[in-house]
């Protein structure tokens, strides 16, 4: 109840009024039974501006603590995004990706739509990486179909490392299904997996024109924050080394 009175009476007009965001390809949207959408990812707003056009609920994983936190702080934002169609994950343990496994088997098996991001965490400079096995792994165990979706423009809207950006037009763009029953019976064959995987990212990049890197998500941004914070050391020691040579020598 609270998540379609969000979606129609209160976030989702107010996110149509400011921010008019655009569709392409809802045709490819099953108006019933089970899918799974695999999308880019680019901002923390992403998961509420993909289900705005679709007239079905949709369930994303969201980060466990978002349901632990103590304290009235804690009670609302589990009670919101409870409401919002999250199931909370937690991403530090080793047995993580069979958690959200899980979470969307049973959410698929009510032929409900579950929503997925294949890079496992967000972009952080903006291009495309390489997606993780698990959503080839699901759509195998569980047989439906794979709507590849590009979200563009939602890194303006809330950039990464920041709350808010600028309002801009954000379009979200569904691609047509894709059907990996082929494969059935394979889920435990590592390159079936990596070859679905590459695929659906493949339709993913073709949907939302990034620049496509043969990389995990989370290894690059930790040589992006190493490389930063080397710099970040090199241009205090040149600064270090620049005041030592302008100190006037004693005649």
């Amino acid at each position: 109840m609270i998540y379609w009175f969000l979606k129609y009476l209160s976030l989702g007009p107010l996110f149509k009024v400011v921010f008019r965001p655009r569709c392409e390809g809802l045709e490819n949207v099953p108006v019933e039974g089970p899918a799974i959408i695999a999308s880019n990812h680019l901002s923390y707003m992403d998961w509420l501006f993909t289900p705005l056009f679709i007239n079905r609920k949709m369930t994303f994983v969201a980060k466990a603590e978002y349901f632990t936190t103590p304290g009235i702080k804690g009670w609302l934002q589990k009670t919101f995004f409870s409401s919002v169609g999250q199931v909370p994950i937690d991403r530090s343990g080793a047995s993580a990706a069979e958690g959200a496994l899980k979470s969307a088997r049973r959410v698929l098996s009510e032929g409900e739509l579950f929503g997925i991001y294949p890079e496992g965490t967000r972009s952080h400079d903006g291009k495309l990486y390489r997606g993780k096995t698990g959503v080839a792994r699901l759509a195998l165990e569980t047989g439906v179909p794979v709507i590849p979706c590009a979200v563009i423009g939602t890194d303006v809207v809330a950039p990464p490392g920041k709350k808010f950006g600028r309002v801009t037009q954000p379009t979200v763009k569904f691609g047509k299904p894709l059907d990996f029953s082929r494969y059935q019976g394979m889920e435990n064959d590592r390159y079936i997996l990596r070859s679905i995987t590459d695929e659906i990212m493949y339709e993913i990049m073709m949907l939302s024109g990034q620049e496509y890197v043969d990389k995990y998500a989370t290894k690059a941004k930790e040589e992006s924050n190493r490389a930063k914070l080397d710099a970040r050391r090199a241009a205090r020691e040149a600064e270090k080394q620049q005041r030592v040579s302008d100190t006037p020598k004693a005649s």
